[in-house]
């Protein structure tokens, strides 16, 4: 093969994917070009812009720990219970099937999928709810993850320079939550409504698996409705969520499965999400953060060298925030817990 024939490829990569999306894309659906960005950056010659957005969330540290982020059981002994990284695997598998049913960018929702979670704290939505009340105590400020997840992409990684992502997927992660600001495209939308489909069953099957539901004690008539495995429920949501969008122009659910999926957050809120074992768990996970955040205010393990009480808050909430489960742990027990030392000094 002559040295110049792989550059024919790239050559003409942009312009066939342009070409592809122009005949195959619905009319409302995101178009990969052009790349539209914080700071000028050239494009890939093999990848469109979001599968290069998409290959740096992938590739930055953030995502590697979540792997060993709370979903919703504190540190699981079990091998099977879902972490921060496997939901965000199983959000981002049922966005592409929806995206692609919706003849919607398929490489837009990816990214925003897999980064939409970036900036959860250690412990789940625990944790989450223990760090805004710190800083809303201290600091008269807040803390959102969904808001966290998009620092964490623009400002934190690369040690401060930020992945310098496309302004639709930095818009569908701070838009992926129910408590945000609507998103401004159609993919967003489906992370958005997505999400909540994943952990509302994956969230029942762990629970179910940790004995901490019976099957007896789930809601009949949504799970009725929407059949009796996790799977059947994610399957029946996702047919009546690409029929009513196709018929609407939009992301929408029909009242139904609105209703019946209603009915089965209602349900988790209730028995697991802030029930006995969770509410257990909570005080635990009090205990930890509040003390961290706390310690490092009066001893920040960071330069200590910091403009205002502001850039101090943002230091120590972007340090827990990007612990682990069992890193903040550590660090609470190097804290609290007495070392052993060896009396005759060998």
């Amino acid at each position: 093969m002559r040295a110049s024939a792989p550059e024919q490829v790239a050559a003409r990569f942009a312009a066939r994917q342009i070409e592809r999306e122009q005949r195959d894309l619905a009319p409302a659906a995101t178009r990969s070009y052009p790349a539209e960005r914080l700071r000028p950056d050239e494009d890939c010659a093999l990848r469109t812009p979001f599968q290069r957005d998409r290959d740096r969330i992938v590739h930055s540290k953030a995502f590697r720990r979540l792997k060993h982020k709370t979903q919703v059981f504190v540190a699981p002994q079990g091998d099977h219970y879902r972490t921060r990284l496997t939901h965000t695997l199983e959000v981002t598998g049922i966005s592409r099937t929806v995206a692609r049913a919706l003849r919607l960018n398929e490489d837009l929702v990816e990214a925003i999928g897999l980064g939409h979670d970036l900036g959860h704290p250690p412990f789940g939505h625990i944790g989450e709810d223990v760090l805004d009340r710190c800083l809303r105590e201290r600091f008269g400020g807040h803390f959102h993850h969904w808001e966290q997840s998009l620092r964490v992409v623009d400002h934190l990684e690369r040690d401060g320079a930020g992945l310098n992502l496309t302004v639709p997927v930095r818009d569908g992660i701070l838009a992926h939550s129910g408590r945000a600001a609507a998103p401004a495209t159609l993919e967003g939308a489906i992370v958005r409504i997505t999400d909540r489909f994943a952990y509302l069953n994956h969230d029942i099957d762990d629970a179910l698996r940790a004995g901490v539901l019976s099957v007896g004690e789930l809601p009949r008539e949504a799970i009725a409705g929407l059949g009796e495995s996790g799977s059947r429920r994610i399957d029946a949501l996702v047919h009546d969520l690409v029929e009513h969008s196709e018929r609407a122009g939009e992301i929408v659910q029909g009242e139904e499965a609105a209703a019946a999926m209603a009915a089965l957050r209602d349900f988790m809120f209730e028995h697991v999400y802030l029930g006995a074992v969770a509410r257990r768990e909570h005080a635990k996970v009090e205990t930890v953060i509040r003390t961290l955040f706390e310690r490092y205010c009066e001893q920040p393990p960071f330069a200590s060298r910091l403009a205002d009480d502001g850039e101090l808050a943002r230091r120590v909430s972007d340090y827990i925030a990007g612990m682990t489960d069992r890193y903040c742990i550590r660090a609470f027990e190097e804290l609290t817990v007495p070392r052993a030392f060896d009396v005759y000094g060998v």
